[in-house]
């Protein structure tokens, strides 16, 4: 199955939208059933949409305000890279952190691969040292 850039830019951009509006399920359908997720921090990839699932839903469960806006895009052959910001309200816990009302925004680059008319694979590096510093930030100082 061939895919071209153009098709494939309009396909993640779905994709970001989709995440945004909170349908996990109808998200975890435009990945590809043997979908690989490359994370920092974790040597090997994890495999599966329920893996990917679980990450997207302890991000809007902190952040159920979560806003996705692509500052870059472009695409070559079968892959998609993103300059991406998201800003959301920390009214959830996450990772640890209980919900500090604060408002957040943190950057990621974010690579895809497509096959055909799904996504299949992800390189994502979001600035988790930024985000983490807002959320634990002392607000008196």
């Amino acid at each position: 199955m061939s895919t071209t850039p153009e098709k494939n830019l309009a396909l993640v951009r779905t994709a970001y939208e989709t995440l945004q509006s909170g349908d996990l399920d109808a998200s975890a359908e435009m990945l590809t059933e043997n979908f690989i997720a490359n994370v920092p921090g974790i040597p090997d990839p994890l495999y599966g949409r329920e893996v990917w699932k679980l990450g997207a839903q302890a991000m809007l469960e902190g952040f159920p305000d979560l806003q996705i806006q692509v500052e870059d895009m472009f695409g070559i052959d079968d892959k998609v890279a993103v300059r991406v910001r998201f800003r959301g309200t920390h009214r959830g816990a996450f990772q640890g952190i209980r919900a500090t009302q604060r408002p957040v925004s943190f950057r990621s680059i974010e690579v895809y691969r497509l096959e055909g008319d799904k996504i299949a694979e992800e390189w994502v590096a979001p600035d988790m040292t930024s985000l983490m510093q807002q959320l634990s930030a002392d607000s008196g100082h």
